[in-house]
């Protein structure tokens, strides 16, 4: 060890001889060049959110137009047929009732969802040619919206099928009014269910919401009514 003072100043250095391969280790990297690693990210080709996304909407777009052309077709046409069943026995008439909600209704929703469906399609459109320039591989993951429309029809029309065909077989008019209301039950819970598992929700909490919005629908229909003709006499 070497003590050492330097221009009458009273601070000490400690010198410790350094190890040789630790030199020599100091001088190899002083000798190697230093080179710069660029990597380069193109933004231009970055989507917000991602092709998964876009699959993702589109799944939930075909799920929501089939499951609620179901549960409309269902609900609307056994509603009205169970506001004119209960005014009279005659069997036509609860029939006529039912096809021409049938008919109406899968029309209504069809129109209905193509609208929304176009409007849709321009916002997100729109929105990715702003967000990116390229748009042209993510607007085919986008819903078609005549196909979206189809679906709806369809779905409506198999829905309101349900109670049309439970009220055509029955003649009696107690039990037709039974058989309609148990018939258009089970079709409830068989769609919340059906809708439960395509849309990864709880089986038995969806399937106890359609069925409790079916008998609500049912019952106001047949009271409001029954309250309205009665009061017109």
């Amino acid at each position: 060890m070497k003590i050492t003072k330097d221009h009458g100043q009273s601070s000490y250095f400690q010198s410790f001889p350094l190890h040789s391969s630790f030199m020599a280790a100091l001088d190899l990297r002083n000798q190697l060049p230093c080179k710069n690693v660029e990597i380069s990210v193109h933004e231009d080709k970055l989507v917000p959110g991602g092709a998964h996304n876009f699959h993702s909407s589109n799944r939930g777009q075909w799920l929501r137009a089939a499951i609620l052309g179901a549960n409309d077709g269902l609900v609307s046409v056994v509603s009205l047929m169970m506001g004119v069943g209960v005014l009279g026995r005659d069997i036509m008439a609860m029939g006529i009732a039912g096809f021409a909600a049938l008919v109406a209704g899968s029309c209504s929703v069809a129109v209905g969802e193509f609208l929304y469906i176009y409007s849709q399609l321009d916002i997100e459109a729109a929105q990715m040619r702003e967000d990116s320039r390229e748009e042209s591989e993510n607007v085919e993951l986008l819903p078609n919206p005549f196909q979206a429309a189809m679906v709806s029809a369809l779905t409506f029309v198999v829905g309101a099928m349900v109670p049309v065909v439970a009220a055509a077989v029955t003649r009696e008019y107690k039990a037709r009014l039974g058989v309609v209301v148990a018939v258009s039950s089970l079709a409830f819970v068989v769609f919340g269910g059906v809708g439960a598992l395509l849309g990864r929700t709880p089986v038995g909490w969806c399937c106890a919401r359609v069925l409790v919005g079916g008998w609500m629908a049912m019952a106001i229909t047949s009271g409001l009514t029954m309250l309205l003709i009665g009061s017109s006499h």
